[in-house]
């Protein structure tokens, strides 16, 4: 299993950050590689990515959502198998600390070649940085969800 980190400081509140990324299918707007997300209802989600020529159709399900907290998520099924997590931190009223983290498996000889390169990280950074301009130059959020999704472990 592979895995990236990476946090951003946006210039937006916490709420506004928090918002735009439980709005999925605005990601193929600032994740390189993502084509298209499909919200298929609160907690599963259908993508379609397409990294190096390598093309990946898989459903997702959000494992724990807190509002201005958290946002988890895993694979259910199809191509790829990855988890991934981003939290939020407010660092006062007008800005941010979005901290990203990503775990897949690379699987075939392209894929394990790049998670050994540093592609992937360089790709998480690329995509944190484009999530920054992406919202401060909009200054608001493209939509929000605000329900509240716990583990099956968790109350």
């Amino acid at each position: 299993m592979a895995s990236v980190q990476e946090s951003v400081d946006v210039d937006v509140p916490i709420r506004v950050a928090y918002d735009q990324w439980t709005q999925f299918e605005s990601f193929p707007q600032f994740m390189g590689g993502v084509e298209r997300i499909t919200q298929i209802d609160d907690t599963r989600t259908h993508w379609i990515t397409n990294i190096d020529g390598v093309k990946r159709e898989f459903d997702a399900e959000i494992t724990e959502q807190h509002p201005e907290e958290r946002v988890a998520w895993t694979s259910t099924g199809g191509d790829a198998k990855h988890a991934g997590v981003v939290t939020f931190h407010r660092l006062d009223d007008t800005k941010t600390r979005v901290m990203i983290q990503i775990d897949w498996e690379p699987t075939g000889i392209i894929e394990k070649a790049g998670a050994a390169l540093g592609f992937d990280d360089r790709q998480v950074k690329a995509d944190a940085k484009r999530f920054k301009e992406f919202i401060e130059s909009r200054g608001t959020e493209t939509g929000a969800w605000r329900g509240d999704v716990s583990r099956p472990d968790q109350p």
